[in-house]
């Protein structure tokens, strides 16, 4: 009888904890967040298009970090935009 009793409360704990968790009243420490592994990216100061393939960025449980990819995304946008237009002027292009 005593057993049956303990496992119908453990039941209903286990069930109350689900409701609160789901329902957003008991909060769970998600995922930690991923520990860097590669502190070099491969992305030269002055990249080349011969770089790009190099580049490596660290994956978190759900993938790529948006802001780490963006941050060096747009390091090589501006980088490359300005070896354009200085190649543009260079050929006389940008007058």
């Amino acid at each position: 009888m005593v057993p049956l009793i303990l496992l119908a409360l453990t039941a209903v704990a286990l069930v109350a904890a689900v409701l609160a968790v789901a329902g957003g009243r008991l909060r769970v420490d998600g995922l930690a967040d991923a520990v860097t592994t590669t502190p070099d990216h491969g992305l030269a100061d002055h990249p080349d298009a011969a770089d790009v393939p190099a580049v490596r960025f660290d994956t978190a449980a759900r993938g790529y970090r948006p802001a780490e990819v963006d941050e060096h995304l747009e390091h090589l946008r501006t980088a490359l935009a300005e070896r354009e237009a200085e190649v543009a002027r260079l050929r006389g292009e940008g007058r």
